[in-house]
This record gives C-alpha cells, sequence and structure tokens, in this order.
C-alpha cells in the first residue's frame, strides 16, 4: 500500500500539541516519534526568533486516496501556527509503501526524575535499578506524552509526594494516563478524569497496557465547577458529570491551563482531605512563569500554602498543601 509521510521535527513541549492539534481534525494514521539526529541547519521561523533546538522527529502517515491532497492541506493550515512560532518546521512530504519500516523509530526509552522510565512500545527493556518506575505508553492523540516539560516536571514532584501508606488521588486531566500510571505503580489508589473522550480512551489503554485496572478507576468528567469550563483548548465543549467531592482525596494533581487551576481552587480544597493537623496536597502544571503569580494567588486566597517546585525553562509545576487550621 502507499502511503503519504508527513516528518516534521519539534521542541520537546511541541509533540503534545501537534497530537492534541491532530485530534481535532480527526486523524486516524499512525504516529511515530524518534529523538531529533539531524543538523539545526535550517531556517524555517522568523529571523527574530531564536531558531530552537529540536528534541524530536514526528512522521505521521496517510494512505493514498483521491482526499490526500485536501487532508494534507487541512494539517499543514492546522500545525502552522506552531511553526510560526518555532515549535516546529515546516512538514516534509515524501511517499512510502509501507510505514513498517519506520517502527524502530518509536522506541523511545525516555527516563524522568530518579525513577520513571517511559517507553512508547513494547521492545524489551531490563531496568537499570530494582526501584525502576517504567511507565508503557502507545501513542496516541490525547495530551501526555511524557515529553512535554509540563508532565515531566510533574513526575518529578509526584516521585516525592505519592508515599506510603496507600494514597487516595484524583487525576484531573488525565490526558495519555502517564501520570495514572506513575501513582499506581508508586503504590497510591487514584481516580483519573477528563472531558475529552479520547483522552479517556487512550488513559483507559494505558491502564490495561500496565496492568493497574485494580488501582485506577478511569471516568469522563471533572471535578466542581469544571464541568462548565468547557475542553481545556477551547477547541469544543464536551458536557460532562462532575464529580461531587468533598475531603476525599489526599492529594490532585492537574496538569492543564493556568485558567483552570484559577477557576478550580475551590474546589481542589473541597475535595482534599484535611483536619487539624495535616492538609491534603495538590501538584499544578501546565503553564509557564507567566502565570505563576496568578495561580499562585488564587490558591492562597482560599487557604494553600507553596510547599514546592519545579523549574524547566519558562515551565513550572507547583505544589500546595492546605493549611493547617489555626486551634484557639
Amino acid at each position: 500500500m502507499v502511503w503519504m509521510e508527513l516528518s516534521l521535527n519539534t521542541t520537546a513541549e511541541a509533540v503534545d500539541w501537534v497530537c492534541s492539534l491532530l485530534n481535532e481534525i480527526n486523524y486516524t494514521g499512525d504516529v511515530h516519534i524518534a529523538k531529533y539526529t539531524g543538523s539545526d541547519s535550517s531556517t524555517s521561523v522568523a529571523q527574530d526568533l531564536e531558531q530552537p533546538q529540536w528534541a524530536f522527529t514526528m512522521s505521521l502517515y496517510l494512505a493514498q486516496d483521491v482526499y490526500t491532497n485536501a487532508y494534507v492541506d487541512k494539517m499543514m493550515n492546522l500545525l502552522s501556527p506552531l511553526q510560526r512560532t518555532g515549535l516546529c518546521d515546516a512538514p516534509v512530504m515524501a511517499v512510502v509503501d509501507e510505514t513498517t519500516q519506520v517502527g524502530e523509530k518509536n522506541s523511545l526509552v525516555h527516563r524522568i526524575g530518579k525513577r520513571f522510565v517511559v517507553l512508547t512500545n513494547e521492545l524489551p527493556y531490563e531496568s537499570e535499578a530494582d526501584d525502576d518506575v517504567v511507565i508503557r505508553l502507545k501513542t496516541t492523540l490525547a495530551f501526555g506524552s511524557g515529553l512535554h516539560p509540563a508532565t515531566i516536571l510533574c513526575l518529578k514532584l509526584l516521585e516525592r509526594y505519592v508515599v506510603p501508606p496507600a494514597m487516595n488521588v484524583l487525576d484531573l486531566g488525565s490526558g495519555s494516563g502517564i501520570l495514572s500510571i506513575a501513582m499506581a505503580k508508586l503504590g497510591a489508589s487514584v481516580l483519573a478524569v477528563d472531558n475529552d473522550s479520547v483522552a479517556v480512551v487512550s488513559t483507559q489503554d494505558a491502564v490495561h497496557r500496565n496492568g493497574v485496572t485494580e488501582q485506577v478507576t478511569v471516568m469522563k468528567g471533572s471535578l466542581g465547577h469544571g464541568s462548565n469550563l468547557g475542553h481545556w483548548m477551547n477547541m469544543r465543549h464536551d458536557n460532562v458529570p462532575s464529580i461531587d467531592a468533598t475531603k476525599r482525596f489526599d492529594l490532585i494533581v492537574c496538569n492543564i491551563l493556568a485558567r483552570v487551576h484559577i477557576a478550580l481552587a475551590s474546589d481542589f480544597r473541597q475535595a482534599l482531605c484535611h483536619d487539624d493537623t495535616s492538609g491534603g496536597l495538590v501538584i499544578l502544571a501546565g503553564f509557564t512563569a507567566d502565570y505563576e503569580d496568578a495561580v499562585d494567588t488564587a490558591l492562597r486566597a482560599v487557604g494553600f500554602k507553596a510547599i514546592d517546585c519545579e523549574r524547566s525553562h519558562e515551565w513550572v509545576a507547583l505544589a500546595y498543601q492546605l493549611r493547617r487550621q489555626q486551634t484557639v
């Protein structure tokens, strides 16, 4: 069979954006992701922008038929904002007979923090340490490949705060399921929630693929007022049920846009277990330092205190704990 291959080089944060955008046009072809191995001699962005160091090469595949050219044009238009802002270069088109020969390009082994190892296929992997936490993900169009800085920062904080005894945690906006799998393999009981049907299916696949079905419950929905906020990328609105949670979770992790954290600050507080001696935790990411003050103000206003953070260039992940109630 003849296929049209579109290959583009991306920065680390662009991989998930490309997948999420493809989801909006119902792309159903294969997505292969490889570490970038070429040279950075191309200049595909405006001259006033610094040419980025490409981190990955993405390859997309379309079966050749009478509709292919029109669909390619749609994909090019969809990806053009990422290209203009320097997150990817211009896709290169080629005609190939099969996609099987690119299977090896999808064999990423990505180590995060001290313990997490993210694999993107079923290749055998021998752990380097006895306490390695291996996460296997199928490449999907849901956010959360493990390559985006926000996801990496979340995992580093979860590595520190998901600890025995067993914790009851909420993964709000589960995406690919990567954070849910990580927490389950650290011993937590997880409710994974997303308002995107593609993400719910991706999380369910990841839960089954990683053998944690007993520890992770997956559902379509949101927390509190989150059901009124619409899709996180503002591209469509899914009607979803709201979780009515009061003092239910020991920890909430949410890797979405800053506006969601700000809008749900009170819902986070209500959903967390807390008493006179201890308070529940939230780990928030998905935004850059430009939004840090606004998120911090919203969380402090409802009784949280900042206890930890992780940073990577402009990206930030923050950990908060409910302040202990003062006794008279």
